[in-house]
């Protein structure tokens, strides 16, 4: 393969020893760091399993499906790029294997590779290096990071490490490597021990790569001697060993990587002058400070179903939304605290009326985005009583559907009132799919296939949302196969409820809500508002949300 020497710069970030050690927040951070000296950065997500995109996992077990303007269902690390940077990522910033093989054998399925043999080396790896040249080419960008997911060994992420290394077999000056990697402590020891980040970084080797930087995750500050040891073992500069301890706030990642010197020492591995000093940094640091001076409390119960696995509870599900809330309660000078309810706990005749009344201690209560039967009758519960004893309730996607079942079920008094997503026999489908994606189940296309992407919306005026937008026209993401049935507006309106947010040619439904006259705020939307949620803009809504969540207390 002929490649010639470009000016780009990459930064390809690969795991070690296990797992779940932050890959992403580091990615984010360094991102963050760069686009700060004044360099225009993209991000990028590689994900290894043959998933052609992250729309059809288990929320559970893999956490939240993060959608992009486009509509590309990706992993939930995108969301995490997008905060850092403040700003919006492209089609082109995510890669699963699955992408790559699929395009692969489509193209040599239609004879565009001559007849010749088809292989990994050097097809797959090929395409792979396009897709990052591609990435690049169509952000405009000095640097691109690369996120590498999975951890050094892993069969899956072999192709993507081949790909790296290739592109600095023949781009030596503008390709940099970082291992982000664990050092444990085992509590009989007590002392933090390097021996698998060694084994790891030997791995890495053994596929012709050797790391430049070494990011040393651990839950206390690694000393100068352990330093030492690992850039001895490791053959890395004793200073481009980075210590990562564990600390109360993500927010400030990339000021401790500032603190070693990361950002510098990546533009000297890259031959590149920083185009600014820290002073970029400005508005992350007084963010940063913000969320450590907040005293004040608000207390936000997010009711859902994807919270238990086993013995554990995971609340990856739902992470856009519990960084929303944050950012907005930060903005507020709030200290969220956020209390995760399983639904089903709320579900059956033997549910006491003391077990509803426990949620009168939270000043607001949000019900996200979610699929099926399971757990949808301990919502309908919580947001009728959120409803009749006023407290703040906003909804999510489902979250709003359901908000619209619960209003037709015990306002309008339609007791089978439903949603054709659980009972498409019902007689009263408040809630139906839409005409567009009957054919696509029918047919079996469930993957890539849903209302996907950014959409526009008009706002009424004199309503929460708007007054919370300050403007008519919005854009914000979908990720849905039902709507609010047509045929039943006319019978929600009359009743009370508000659409005060609709599709332009006024089909869709997408914000309902009660007015403030009738309660302090009972809002829902079939978009998802979270995904647009950054630390230095967080959404109106949320912030609407969580200023009325406050004012039920009286606390400010």
């Amino acid at each position: 393969m002929e490649m010639k020497r470009k000016a780009h710069k990459y930064i390809f970030v690969t795991g070690g020893v296990m797992s779940g050690v932050g890959k992403g927040i580091a990615t984010s951070s360094i991102g963050a760091l760069l686009q700060a000296k004044g360099f225009s950065v993209n991000l990028l997500k590689v994900d290894p399993y043959l998933n052609v995109d992250a729309g059809t996992m288990n929320p559970t077990e893999h956490g939240e499906t993060f959608v992009l303007n486009s509509g590309l269902e990706t992993d939930q690390d995108m969301g995490n790029y997008e905060r850092f940077l403040n700003r919006d990522l492209s089609h082109y910033d995510y890669i699963t294997s699955g992408m790559v093989y699929q395009h692969v054998i489509e193209a040599e399925r239609a004879l565009k590779y001559g007849g010749h043999c088809v292989e990994a080396i050097p097809h797959i790896r090929d395409e792979i290096i396009r897709r990052f040249e591609h990435s690049a080419k169509t952000n405009k960008s000095d640097i691109t990071v690369v996120e590498i997911g999975g951890t050094v060994g892993d069969y899956q992420n072999i192709m993507f490490i081949e790909a790296a290394r290739t592109m600095k077999v023949y781009h030596p000056y503008d390709v940099a490597f970082v291992m982000v990697s664990y050092m444990p402590i085992p509590k009989k020891l007590g002392e933090m021990k390097s021996k698998p980040t060694q084994n790891a970084i030997r791995q890495l080797n053994s596929y012709g790569v050797n790391t430049d930087i070494i990011i040393a995750r651990s839950e206390v500050p690694m000393d100068h001697k352990r330093k030492e040891k690992i850039a001895v073992s490791c053959s890395v500069p004793v200073n481009q060993v980075i210590s990562a301890p564990d600390i109360e706030s993500v927010f400030d990642v990339p000021l401790n990587f500032e603190k070693d010197n990361l950002g510098n020492i990546l533009l000297k591995l890259l031959n590149l002058k920083h185009k600014t000093n820290t002073s970029g940094m400005k508005d992350w640091v007084a963010f940063a400070g913000r969320v450590k001076s907040v005293k004040k409390p608000v207390n936000i119960a997010i009711v859902g179903k994807y919270f238990n696995t086993g013995d554990f509870v995971l609340t990856d599900a739902y992470v856009s939304v519990l960084e929303a809330i944050k950012y907005s309660s930060y903005k507020l000078g709030l200290k969220p605290k956020i209390h995760t309810i399983n639904s089903r706990d709320y579900e059956g005749k033997k549910v006491s009326k003391a077990k509803f009344d426990e949620l009168k201690k939270f000043d607001g209560i949000i019900v996200p985005g979610g699929f099926g039967e399971s757990g949808i009758e301990g919502k309908l519960a919580v947001i009728r009583y959120a409803r009749e004893k006023k407290i703040p309730y906003f909804g999510l996607c489902y979250g709003m559907q359901l908000m619209v079942i619960e209003y037709a079920k015990n306002v309008l008094n339609l007791a089978d009132a439903n949603t054709a997503e659980i009972n498409k026999f019902s007689k009263n489908l408040v809630i139906n799919i839409m005409p567009d994606q009957q054919k696509k189940l029918a047919e079996g296309n469930y993957g890539g296939s849903m209302r996907l992407g950014a959409y526009p919306a008009h706002l009424t005026k004199g309503t929460v949302a708007r007054e919370a937008y300050k403007k008519e026209i919005i854009s914000e993401r979908h990720r849905h196969r039902y709507e609010v049935n047509p045929d039943c507006i006319e019978k929600l309106t009359t009743a009370g409820l508000v659409f005060s947010g609709k599709s332009p040619d006024g089909r869709l439904m997408e914000i309902a809500e009660l007015p403030k006259s009738v309660h302090p705020f009972f809002l829902g939307t079939q978009f998802h508002p979270e995904f647009l949620a950054r630390p230095l803009r967080p959404h109106p809504l949320f912030t609407e949300f969580i200023r009325s969540a406050i004012r039920k207390n009286k606390k400010i």
